[in-house]
């Protein structure tokens, strides 16, 4: 017989049995931040449509009221300078908002367009929004977007800028206007101040033929009863602003009439002036920028906010505003500027003359299609060393063949060289050779491009 051993009992096993737990990946700040900008330029981005596009455009504030209804009307929880203009306006909102911020405010500051990075165009006491920090935004918007159609790329920026400040709890904002003012994506505030800088003819596809229409798309964010403050216009213009702002019964303060300015001093190191009986000084360049101070400082009085004497003459001395007479190096001289009509270009052939007597320039230039090209070129012409050609990286920029063909017209020397970088390294080359000052302008995008080249060049050396 066979003997088996006797059967011992298997072992009872006790066991907790954990939730499988596994991290996933968290999205990497850019991705999620590139991520986020190709979401925005999903929409339609009218500052890249051609001239003809815009003409045709669809501008109207109901999309933008629907949209800050669904958002809980941020823009309603904090003071709002608003300004409009055709020259100047952002370095207004520049030295407001530098002088909020001395004063001790919170301040938020939304400008366009951007030079570098999208994020530049939502500040808070002058630092960026992070890319981070746009990126959730845009996540938290989305639901609203989605069930109002039609939106631009403009309002869901706009519309982020001012939850941006309400999430950062600011104290105050100043708020740029896009284009125009009646129909911005921005003119859905009720300000504490409007405010117009210096009118001219710009946009005209758009805003009208005349500076009186011009004038009359600007003039509409008066709002009832609520102060405004123009820089020194032209007749035409003047009289459009007075008369629409008696009919909203917004009392007016004219630069130049009811506050006086005068220039003391100016070197590259910055400008001295007065305005009532303050003295101050600012580092921005070009005599426009004492005009631009004026309006600041006459727009924060009538702002009834608590800005002091102190505040607004630290503010000012501190205040930065890149790609405005911007002397990135002194010997040869390098300047890059925004400068974009034929005013703007008068403006600044007068700084350069000021400030580099008897020198002249080599002129990287682009320009977008709907421009005055022959009026630019006309008024620099006597400083144009050579003309360098280029054009930007954007759907507007016009073709270097259209620009060299006005440049013969009007018997400028001239050669075509892209991109950007490449005429900024061409001009540079020249320049070593004779002393002559190298200048970026005529188109944002273009100083935008050759300003980062130019970091770059630094960097590398």
């Amino acid at each position: 017989m066979v003997s088996c051993p006797s059967m011992v009992p298997l072992p009872i096993f006790q066991c907790t049995i954990y939730e499988l737990r596994f991290t996933i990946p968290r999205m990497d700040a850019e991705t999620a931040y590139n991520l986020a900008l190709d979401y925005l330029y999903s929409f339609v981005d009218y500052s890249l449509k051609h001239a003809s596009e815009l003409a045709k455009a669809d501008f109207s504030l109901d999309r933008m009221f629907a949209l800050m209804e669904a958002l809980g009307n941020p823009q309603a929880t904090y003071p709002i300078v608003h300004i409009a203009g055709t020259k100047g306006k952002g370095s207004v909102a520049a030295l407001c908002a530098s002088a909020l911020t001395a004063a001790g405010y919170r301040t938020g500051l939304y400008t366009s367009p951007h030079l570098e990075d999208y994020v530049e165009r939502i500040q808070v006491d002058g630092s960026p929004l992070t890319h981070e920090g746009l990126a959730a935004l845009v996540d938290e918007v989305k639901p609203a977007v989605a069930r109002i159609p039609k939106l631009t790329t403009f309002e869901i920026t706009t519309a982020i800028g001012f939850l941006a400040f309400a999430r950062q709890n600011v104290d105050a904002a100043v708020i740029e206007v896009g284009l125009g003012g009646r129909l911005d994506a921005t003119n859905v505030v009720t300000p504490r101040v409007s405010v117009i800088t210096s009118l001219s003819m710009d946009h005209t596809a758009v805003l009208g033929d005349t500076l009186a229409r011009i004038a009359g798309e600007k003039a509409g964010i008066i709002k009832e009863a609520v102060p405004v403050v123009s820089a020194p216009q032209k007749e035409e213009a003047l009289e459009v602003l007075l008369r629409v702002a008696r009919e909203k019964s917004a009392p007016v303060t004219l630069v130049g009439r009811d506050v006086t300015f005068e220039a003391q001093g100016a070197s590259l190191d910055g400008q001295e002036f007065r305005i009532q009986d303050m003295e101050f000084k600012i580092p921005l360049l070009g005599s426009y920028q004492i005009l631009n101070a004026a309006v600041a400082y006459a727009a924060l009085k009538q702002s009834g906010l608590n800005v002091s004497d102190a505040a607004l003459r630290e503010g000012f001395s501190r205040v930065k505003w890149p790609a405005r007479f911007e002397v990135a190096r002194r010997e040869p001289p390098v300047v890059f500027d925004s400068a974009h009509n034929e005013d703007s270009f008068a403006r600044l052939r007068e700084t350069l003359e000021r400030h580099f007597p008897s020198r002249q320039v080599y002129l990287i230039l682009g320009a977008s299609e709907d421009k005055n090209l022959a009026g630019m070129l006309r008024v620099m012409k006597p400083l144009i060393r050579e003309l360098i050609v280029t054009r930007a990286d954007h759907p507007r920029a016009l073709d270097v063949e259209k620009i060299q063909s006005a440049a013969d017209a009007l018997e400028v020397p001239n050669e075509a060289v892209t991109p950007v970088a490449a005429a900024l390294t061409r001009a540079l080359e020249l320049s070593a050779k004779d002393g002559s000052i190298v200048l970026s302008a005529g188109s944002m995008f273009v100083t935008a491009e050759a300003m980062t080249a130019w970091k770059k060049m630094s960097v590398e050396s």
